[in-house]
């Protein structure tokens, strides 16, 4: 009976672990899929994700729920950016290994002197800090289905959760330091991240 569970956790390792190896490789050489901008179901793991820095232009934020495949529904807080340039990008996620414990799977990149490039980039977040925010032309208490400064994800506004007279918030650009999210999902139409280090250690070495 062990040796059955221990075989199915190590199957359901590899299958968070080497996807990840896989979408980290490609963020390395940018990726340019619109059908990334689709709807789908998320894992409902969270992960953490955090820039040292970030100016983006046509911001947008607004609030919806993301769905698991057992129908588990996660309220999230989405931020689009129509550009963004990152300084300091990291990603992790903590998967617990039979026999072993904890292990961390750590992307960074952009840290050096290019900075990361994003297009109509998403983050699906139930938490969010920063150190400082700048924002220029903002609009606060406009409704979700009337944003133009910032987008709106494709699968997000045909989704039965968005409300389009939900609040929002939308801004012309945007600066933030130090910036943290808890975070259930990406989606970006191209994301270059140059200077790209992915990293697997047993224990936990989160982001923050």
């Amino acid at each position: 009976m062990s040796h059955s569970l221990g075989r199915t956790r190590w199957k359901r390792f590899a299958v968070i672990m080497v996807p990840g190896m896989a979408v980290a490789t490609t963020l390395g050489i940018g990726i340019a899929k619109g059908a990334l901008a689709a709807s789908f179901f998320v894992s409902g793991q969270r992960f953490q994700l955090s820039v040292d820095s970030l100016v983006g232009h046509g911001m947008s934020a607004y609030s919806t729920i993301d769905v698991t495949r057992n129908g588990v529904r996660i309220p999230v807080e989405v931020t689009g950016l129509r550009y963004a340039l990152i300084r300091g990008l990291c990603e992790s996620v903590v998967t617990e290994v039979p026999f072993l414990g904890p292990y961390t799977l750590r992307l960074t990149g952009a840290d050096r002197v290019r900075r990361a490039e994003a297009r109509d980039i998403f983050i699906d977040a139930t938490s969010i800090t920063a150190r400082q925010q700048n924002s220029h032309g903002l609009n606060i208490g406009v409704a979700a289905g009337a944003l133009t400064k910032g987008p709106v994800n494709p699968g997000d506004r045909h989704s039965r959760f968005f409300d389009p007279n939900g609040v929002a918030q939308q801004a012309s650009t945007v600066f933030l330091a130090d910036a943290r999210w808890q975070a259930v999902a990406v989606t970006a139409v191209t994301l270059d991240v140059p200077d790209i280090r992915v990293r697997l250690r047993a224990g936990h070495h989160e982001c923050f």
